[in-house]
């Protein structure tokens, strides 16, 4: 039997296998070998020639980070502002290629100047949400409709669990969060996480001409610092509060006297109907109530009926909560208001005022089991007294909620003083005015104005005068040579709103200071039960155009905008 031999003229790869021999190669061979590899520069060629990457990435590649954020980092926009021309390219992708209803918008363009006459300056500024470390919008939402990716940092919105409060669009202080009213929800840029997961650029990044914006890895310490220096953007919001994360950079001094070129600019805010309503109503029933336990405790008696008292307090307190599901743009979901209440202040006030109309209207039904024979009701009508009390503590802590719900947005028109003699002024107010109109009304009422009614018609005449005082006061700024805050809302009360100042005025003068005025120097003689009435009433009326005001020549706080 003779052995097979191979064909010289065989290729190794088709001799037999039974004669392959694994040899080492030799040092040429190994680095042609090693040549043949391709480097990460030439794959990157190679799938570029076969269109496995987008087209327009090389445009962009240099633009967005190539790693993820280590701890301690994340990802964040960076804006030159020299390179920005103000083309808007970059909010008409953002509208386009996110989709956005018309009318919305998740990036905007401002723009500063300032400089002199030698060497005037200009600056466009691209904007829009910041991401920043310690966002306002999601502690503030009562839901939990806002998240916060504990890798890339990303400030994302939840659409399925948000029920339109809106309430953080009050909370940011630049006016990232967008209410969408036929959606009825807040939307907002979460920097293009889904392109940015797949190496795309956001939208933005894509679309300016001139790589005016980037997405950079940014340490949290360095953002920290910005914020403790203040030297974020000039014209902007303080970064203290929130501290954003875009970094503005620029090769140019920047003139000291720089600002928006909207900052002289004056206009009313959106008037919020349904919470004026909420708001007026919930301190009315829930002052009625107090003042009414108040009276009760400290004379001995009721000042009129509590059974008629209690059940007026309660009514209020149920038309406030029905009042405020109509500022919600998704009213079915409003049992999630309570999801928040850890970090958010109007989950909290939400939680005390339900449980301030439940309290009150067990309270009613208690005091009126012995006239409606109600046998069920009968083995807890030694719990009244605690009920009652209970009540009333969750209706001042609703009212004291209300404050601090204006007070957490850190705007200065909305401070803890101002807001909290604005709505503990109503409380006792309208509540001390409630409790003397209702007692008028039953039989128990005494034929003469007795020392309960006289405190009554004192606590009513105080609170407005305070209240008048301090809103006064306020108009007087109209007059300072400083562009402010409270310039900008004096303006905008004796300007644009100067019919609400006159009615607000006129009906708190009327209401609170005249006819209380007159009642207690008539001599003990008590007033009839009409004009008790119409004391509330103009009183009411006066504490309702306050409310619109507080929303209305409340300037909000933004990122620098354009010529109006």
């Amino acid at each position: 039997m003779t052995a097979s031999i191979p064909h010289p003229s065989l290729s190794p790869a088709a001799q037999p296998s039974s004669t392959k021999r694994k040899l080492p190669l030799l040092p040429v061979a190994a680095l042609l070998e090693e040549q043949r590899r391709l480097t990460a520069v030439e794959r990157f060629s190679k799938l570029h020639d076969e269109c496995e990457i987008p087209r327009q990435a090389k445009y962009y590649r240099d633009l967005i980070p190539l790693e993820r954020p280590r701890s301690g980092e994340q990802y964040a926009f960076e804006v030159d502002l020299d390179r920005c021309t103000g083309c808007k390219a970059c909010v008409a992708a953002c509208h386009g290629l996110n989709g956005l209803d018309e009318g919305e918008m998740f990036r905007s363009v401002g723009l500063l100047h300032g400089g002199s006459t030698e060497a005037p300056a200009q600056i466009t500024v691209t904007t829009s949400c910041h991401h920043c470390l310690e966002p306002a919008c999601m502690l503030g939402c009562p839901v939990k409709a806002y998240e916060k990716d504990p890798v890339t940092g990303i400030v994302k919105h939840l659409d399925d669990q948000c029920f339109g409060c809106q309430y953080c669009t009050l909370m940011c202080p630049y006016d990232a969060p967008k209410y969408n009213k036929a959606r009825g929800i807040v939307r907002k840029c979460d920097l293009c996480s889904e392109r940015l997961a797949h190496g795309e650029a956001p939208a933005c990044v894509q679309a300016c001409p001139n790589q005016a914006i980037a997405v950079r890895v940014v340490d949290h310490a360095s953002v920290v610092q910005v914020a403790e220096a203040e030297t974020f953007l000039p014209g902007a919001p303080g970064p203290e509060h929130t501290l954003p994360t875009t970094v503005y950079k620029t090769k140019k001094p920047l003139p000291a006297n720089l600002l928006p070129a909207d900052f002289y600019a004056t206009s009313p805010e959106h008037s919020h109907p349904a919470l004026v309503a909420m708001l007026t109503l919930t301190q009315l029933s829930a002052g009625a109530f107090g003042l009414g336990l108040l009276v009760e405790r400290l004379a001995g008696r009721a000042w009129g009926s509590t059974l008629a008292q209690a059940a007026t307090a309660t009514v209020l307190a149920l038309v406030a909560i029905g009042a405020s599901l109509f500022h919600l743009g998704r009213p079915l979901l409003a049992y999630r208001a309570f999801l928040g209440v850890r970090t958010s202040w109007l989950s909290r006030e939400i939680i005390a005022f339900g449980g301030f109309a439940k309290l009150s209207l067990l309270f009613a039904l208690l005091a009126a089991a012995p006239s409606l024979s109600l046998p069920v009701l009968e083995p807890l009508a030694g719990l009244a007294p605690a009920v009652q009390a209970t009540a009333g503590l969750f209706g001042f802590v609703g009212v004291f909620c209300s404050v601090m719900v204006y007070v957490a947005t850190r705007r200065s028109q909305w401070s803890g003083t101002r807001t909290g003699i604005q709505f503990f002024g109503s409380f006792l107010a309208l509540g001390a005015a409630t409790v003397f109109t209702v007692g008028t009304f039953s039989a128990e009422a005494l034929a003469s104005l007795d020392r309960i009614g006289a405190a009554l018609l004192s606590v009513v005449l105080a609170s407005t005068l305070i209240k008048l005082a301090l809103e006064g006061r306020s108009l007087l700024h109209a007059r300072d040579r400083r562009q402010s805050t409270e310039r900008r809302r004096a303006q905008v009360m004796l300007g644009d709103l100067r019919t609400v100042t006159v009615l607000r005025f006129v009906f708190a003068l009327f209401g609170g200071v005249l006819l209380p005025a007159v009642f207690l120097a008539t001599s003990g003689q008590q007033p009839g039960t009409a004009w008790a009435l119409a004391m509330l009433v103009t009183l009411f009326m006066g504490e309702v155009a306050e409310r619109v005001l507080f929303f209305r020549a409340a300037p909000a706080s933004r990122m620098p905008g354009g010529l109006r």
